[in-house]
């Protein structure tokens, strides 16, 4: 039988937003058994490439904490930040654990919309974090400080997609917000992107920028 329940809550969704997604039922994890990252870039406007790998990426069973002082690219700029992957042993007879897998990121730009007649979209402070006992997994997000973008809904869907336009109508780019990954059937594992932002043609940029990201699974 799959169990699979979300819930979303939030407050003052253009300038400060929270938002949490829960999953239980474990079986054969598809997920990583816990990870969090501050975001990545990729893509090309006209003959530049714009490309910031995965930032400050931990692991729950590799590196367990990264950090960054902040990368810049050609319209696009994370500031500083931190991601933490932790396991605690709850039951050392048993052996069961559980683990946390987190990243804080801040002062977050993009300006490569700008020239196409788009917004300067900044994030102020943002936060992905993942949780795994043995019964499942729970993910939650938040940021705060967001200009450029107007509209949002609170509370904000599941996989809800925000068309940025010029004023004369031009589909520039779309932003969805908490895109959730769950599996089917359900194994109890969750992955959650706060925001991914794919370029359109109208942009004449092609590519797509993601800020905060994590993924978990049970534990064993």
């Amino acid at each position: 039988m799959r169990d699979k329940r979300a819930a979303r809550l939030g407050f003052c969704a253009a300038v400060a937003a929270v938002g949490m997604v829960v999953s239980a039922t474990p079986a054969f994890a598809t997920n990583p058994a816990g990870v969090a990252a501050l975001g990545s870039a990729q893509f090309t406007k006209g003959s530049t490439v714009s490309s910031i790998p995965t930032l400050a990426q931990c692991a729950v069973d590799g590196a367990t904490s990264a950090s960054t002082p902040g990368v810049v690219a050609s319209g696009v700029r994370f500031g500083s930040g931190t991601s933490s992957c932790t396991t605690t042993v709850v039951d050392p007879d048993a052996d069961v654990t559980t683990t946390k897998s987190e990243a804080l990121g801040r002062d977050f730009e993009l300006s490569a919309l700008v020239t196409a007649g788009g917004p300067r979209i900044r994030i102020g402070n943002w936060r992905v974090t993942c949780n795994a006992t043995q019964n499942g997994t729970s993910a939650s997000w938040t940021y705060s400080g967001m200009t450029g973008l107007t509209g949002l809904p609170n509370p904000m869907p599941r996989n809800f997609v925000k068309e940025i336009k010029r004023s004369n109508g031009v589909l520039l780019a779309t932003a969805k917000f908490n895109e959730i990954v769950l599996p089917d059937p359900n194994d109890g594992s969750i992955a959650l992107t706060m925001m991914r932002v794919t370029f359109a043609p109208g942009s004449n940029i092609t590519g797509e920028v993601v800020v905060g990201s994590t993924a978990c699974s049970p534990t064993p």
